[in-house]
């Protein structure tokens, strides 16, 4: 599973993790990505979509079928 959501388009940040040493070491900072299965009413089926924490809070204010919407607009397969 890519790190990354699908409504939001948010993904994985780089930096370094600096030790007490003040040495710096490559590090990756994850989105907090979670698969979530939704019932689309307007297909009678359910979609499985990957979406960050942000993106699940997004779906429950504009509800799923705008977000399907807007999922299958950034080029995803839903």
């Amino acid at each position: 599973m890519s790190a990354h959501c699908q409504l939001t388009g948010r993904k994985p940040g780089f930096g370094n993790a600096v030790s007490h040493s003040h040495r710096r070491t490559p590090r990756r900072f994850d989105p907090n990505i979670q698969t979530k299965r939704y019932w689309l009413p307007g297909e009678n089926r359910h979609v499985r979509l990957t979406l960050s924490a942000k993106g699940i809070k997004a779906v429950d204010r504009m509800g799923v079928e705008k977000a399907v919407r807007l999922v299958r607009a950034r080029g995803h397969k839903v």
